[in-house]
């Protein structure tokens, strides 16, 4: 339950990335990314040049991966790439495994009076699709996704987090593994704590601004209280 806005000061909102962060996504956004290259016979990206652009909205994913293509081919590759990812959830073969902790992080923030949220390059259906399969839909207050607000790292995703919760900057927490959620967070004055299993490397996530870059879930609340009464 979101707290009345008259006790807003008290609020504390840690905002989760969610592929790389809370699930394990790569093999499947590979696998969805490469049949759309084939579809439309473009040279595939390899693994890993796919893996640093997961977090961005899909069409500026494409436009990074394949500049020498123009807008309307990036867009062409982004349904193509909806349409086979769809195809993949359908037929259950979408590989979305939660990372180690994740359960009992979230917990233990929620016990400690952490308001949850989720900020991510998903569409909403496709957010609400991983979090059902993991049985975490009830657990956040506010979803914030590439279909209904600016991507990432523009601020928009964190703003209308904040708005919605009554949460202030200083005390809101921005959890990911790539560089865009980092800026996201700089953008919106937010704070910023990286986590080291994902997509990005920790010492870019601390160029990038994290105030630390955690190596196990069940580091984040230590870090993310510290956070919040250096900068309370």
């Amino acid at each position: 339950m979101i707290p009345e806005r008259s006790h807003c000061a008290s609020v504390r909102l840690a905002v989760f990335d969610c592929d790389g962060t809370l699930v394990d996504s790569q093999h499947s956004i590979v696998a969805a990314m490469h049949a759309a290259c084939d579809a439309h016979d473009i040279a595939k990206p390899e693994p890993e040049a796919v893996r640093r652009m997961v977090g961005l909205p899909l069409e500026e994913a494409f436009a990074r991966l394949m500049p020498d293509q123009g807008a309307e081919a990036h867009a062409r590759l982004r349904e193509s790439y909806r349409d086979f990812f769809g195809a993949l959830r359908r037929a259950g073969e979408v590989k979305e495994p939660l990372f180690p902790g994740v359960i009992e992080g979230l917990s233990a923030l929620e016990d400690a009076g952490w308001l949850l949220g989720v900020a991510t390059g998903k569409a909403r259906r496709g957010l609400m699709a991983t979090l059902e399969t993991h049985d975490l839909a009830d657990r956040f207050v506010t979803l914030q996704t590439a279909d209904v607000a600016h991507g990432k790292p523009h601020p928009d995703m964190l703003l209308r987090a904040m708005a919605e919760t009554g949460a202030e900057a200083h005390r809101t927490v921005m959890v990911g593994d790539t560089t865009f959620d980092m800026e996201m967070a700089r953008n919106a004055g937010t704070m910023s704590i990286g986590v080291a299993w994902g997509y990005h490397e920790a010492e870019e996530l601390r160029s990038a601004g994290a105030l630390a870059v955690v190596g196990d879930f069940a580091d984040l609340a230590r870090a993310m209280d510290t956070a919040v009464e250096a900068h309370g």
